[in-house]
């Protein structure tokens, strides 16, 4: 099978699983504790969840994990965990006090389509929900790794992962002086890259991965984040809303701190490609061989991706 074609299998594969796991987690059925699911934030939280997406972040857990033999319920349990705490940021992301979009994939966004106050309902029980997931026995039976995997999570969605990098990209966009490009790879891995790195340090956990190799693949991690980022970047101010499925060409009418706004586009394009090439060594680094194809095949379609 050409190479091309496996990798959009096992991307679309990782999307019907995740979607099939986020299904069943969030089912009107309430779980031990809970007193009952309201219909209408559940509502919600589904049109957040299960609208699509590239699921590219349990793709990366799951391929990680998968390099070490690891697969089943537990390895798709945390996929989806981390998938409710990206769909929970894009909730509040799309709010009218933070980037106030009206398109997310090519859907009108949760406050449009519910209201405001539930939007951020659904974000915070879609966070909530997420560590829920994850400190269940069900996801591992093992509760030194599940304390591990909250720990994770924890640490790349809140105050120095990614909620403290849309405040600081948030203090960008009023700022006079345009921030260097040091501080906007900062706020970068803060706002995405650190999910990004959680999703291959999560693999590397369930797989019980040595000192060494989680080394490795953290830095391929921080590699794909960066350059994913960028990508992002370079497509908003290239592409168009029908492709995207959002607003395009929002970061230079919002003052957004970008490579693409310090360095210009075709630098821009040179930093996604040194960082993909960065991200190429750290796998070879791991010495793990044929195995990490897919994840090389990951760090290429990162800097080629249209949409």
């Amino acid at each position: 099978m050409p190479q091309s074609r496996l990798f959009t299998q096992k991307l679309a594969e990782t999307a019907t699983a995740t979607g099939q796991m986020l299904d069943g987690l969030l089912a009107p059925a309430t779980l031990a504790g809970e007193i009952m699911r309201p219909a209408r934030l559940l509502e919600a939280m589904r049109y957040a969840s299960l609208g699509g997406g590239k699921r590219l972040r349990p793709f990366l857990l799951a391929q990680t994990a998968a390099l070490f033999g690891v697969s089943g319920v537990g390895v798709w349990r945390a996929a989806a965990a981390l998938e409710m705490v990206h769909g929970y940021s894009l909730i509040h992301d799309d709010l009218p006090a933070m980037d106030d979009d009206d398109l997310r994939r090519g859907r009108p966004t949760v406050h449009k389509a519910y209201d405001e106050a539930i939007a951020i309902l659904a974000g915070d029980a879609l966070l909530t929900l997420a560590f829920d997931t994850l400190a269940d026995p069900a996801t591992h039976p093992d509760a030194g790794v599940r304390a591990a995997l909250v720990l994770g999570l924890a640490r790349a969605s809140g105050l120095g992962g990614m909620a403290g990098g849309q405040a600081l990209d948030l203090a960008a966009e009023q700022s006079a002086t345009p921030l260097r490009q040091d501080d906007i790879s900062q706020l970068q891995a803060m706002k995405t890259g650190a999910l990004i790195s959680f999703a291959v340090a999560a693999g590397a956990l369930l797989g019980k991965a040595d000192a060494a190799t989680t080394s490795a693949l953290a830095n391929y991690a921080r590699a794909i984040g960066a350059a994913f980022q960028i990508a992002d970047d370079i497509l908003d101010a290239e592409g168009n809303a029908e492709k995207l499925g959002k607003r395009a060409n929002k970061d230079a009418g919002r003052n957004k701190a970008t490579f693409v706004q310090a360095m210009g586009l075709p630098a821009a394009r040179a930093r996604r490609d040194a960082l993909v090439a960065q991200a190429q060594a750290a796998l070879n680094a791991t010495g793990l061989g044929d195995v990490t194809s897919i994840l090389h095949m990951t760090a290429h379609y990162i800097a080629s991706r249209d949409f």
